[in-house]
């Protein structure tokens, strides 16, 4: 159960992390406590699976990656963990799922791609797939952003 220093917290972390040397110990100090707390804090939720991890949010477009595309694979369940492993190892690659195959789609692994450009994104693409002995695949390319923003777990009423 989470209390008010707890609530407090995430909806700190909401927000983004102050660009300075001691970004925790800065969240710490607008909270009122100490940075070794808010740390320690931090270290439970991950241990008791309340919180994965922490990232960053990049907007890609903005440094010049203009592409990037839903790659979509058929592969052995009995090769998903090493498919991962390899496809998570390349820079290019942000995202990496496994998911059911569905009728009229018999695809159970899923990448994000980045580059700056679509054909870019298909070189990388077709090179991941030859280096793994992975068969065909698809790759839906995004055309429009909707959202760039962090989760939301508090409102600000809820802060």
């Amino acid at each position: 159960m989470l209390d008010d220093l707890d609530r407090k917290i995430i909806a700190a972390l909401q927000d983004d992390l102050p660009l300075v040397p001691e970004p925790y110990k800065a969240v710490a100090e607008r909270l009122g406590i100490g940075e070794a707390e808010l740390l320690a804090r931090l270290a439970g939720y991950r241990e008791r699976g309340e919180m994965r991890r922490m990232g960053a949010v990049l907007r890609h477009r903005e440094i010049g990656y203009a592409a990037n595309a839903l790659c979509a694979w058929q592969v052995p369940a009995d090769r998903l963990d090493e498919v991962a492993a390899k496809m998570t190892a390349s820079a290019a690659v942000t995202h990496c799922y496994a998911r059911v195959p569905r009728d009229g789609w018999p695809y159970n692994f899923y990448i994000m791609l980045h580059g700056h450009t679509r054909a870019e994104c298909s070189r990388l693409a077709a090179e991941l797939a030859a280096e793994l002995g992975l068969g065909e695949f698809v790759m839906l390319f995004s055309t429009k952003e909707w959202k760039k923003t962090s989760m939301r777990y508090f409102g600000e009423g809820e802060r």
